[in-house]
């Protein structure tokens, strides 16, 4: 059973739903998980996107994503030329993966605070997107559902406080993994969920003993 979405496609700026509107989703995703709107970003384009993605507006789209732009937004078209006067300063380059997605990007940002991240993810078809490595961590994050985001210490208890006080508060778990380092040191847990945690709930989780960092990502609508 196909839904109207796999029909038709997403609704977007330019010729390819994989490297555009998958691109600009895949910017979004990435300025979330940053928490804020990058002021740099390198970004490296593997496979596929290297070697068409200019023709197909991949680096625009990125962009676009990356200064707030949804696919269907008619200013990924200048993003390029909009970056410098919104506060981004962004540059590509080709990155061997030969056994990543075809259409991978590496991405590393940095907020104006000095927050950074590196980040890959993948544009895997119409429109669709998976992050697949924060950081350290291996993730599989798709932007279709909310999500929280913790840093935690691997030790036992953790991942059940956390999961609690989701629960209090009547927030149901759609998928969920967990990625660390080493045994006993840091990990990083991925909860996508049916509803958005407020900022109360994130912060409650954010206090759970054993918890880094907790961060809600917003899914893509």
């Amino acid at each position: 059973m196909h839904g109207v979405f796999d029909i038709v496609g997403p609704v977007m700026i330019g010729p390819s739903s994989s490297h555009t509107a998958g691109a600009a989703r895949l910017g979004l995703m990435a300025r979330k998980i940053l928490g804020g709107a990058p002021v740099r970003a390198r970004i490296g384009l593997t496979g596929s996107f290297a070697r068409t993605g200019k023709g197909h507006g991949t680096d625009k789209a990125i962009a676009g994503g990356l200064l707030g732009f949804r696919p269907d937004d008619e200013r990924i078209r200048d993003a390029l030329q909009l970056a410098p006067d919104m506060g981004l300063a962004v540059a590509f380059y080709a990155a061997d993966r030969p056994d990543a997605h075809p259409n991978t990007a590496l991405l590393d940002l940095e907020r104006a605070d000095g927050r950074t991240v590196h980040i890959e993810g993948a544009s895997v078809g119409g429109g669709n997107i998976l992050v697949n490595r924060i950081g350290d961590y291996a993730v599989a994050l798709t932007g279709a559902y909310p999500a929280l985001l913790t840093v935690h210490r691997d030790r036992p208890g953790v991942i059940t406080a956390v999961t609690q006080i989701l629960a209090e508060h009547a927030l149901n778990v759609a998928f969920m993994r967990v990625s660390r380092q080493s045994r006993g040191e840091r990990a990083m847990m991925i909860l996508e969920l049916d509803e958005r945690p407020d900022q109360a709930i994130v912060a409650a989780c954010q206090r759970a003993q054993g918890v880094d960092l907790a961060l809600s990502i917003p899914a893509i609508e």
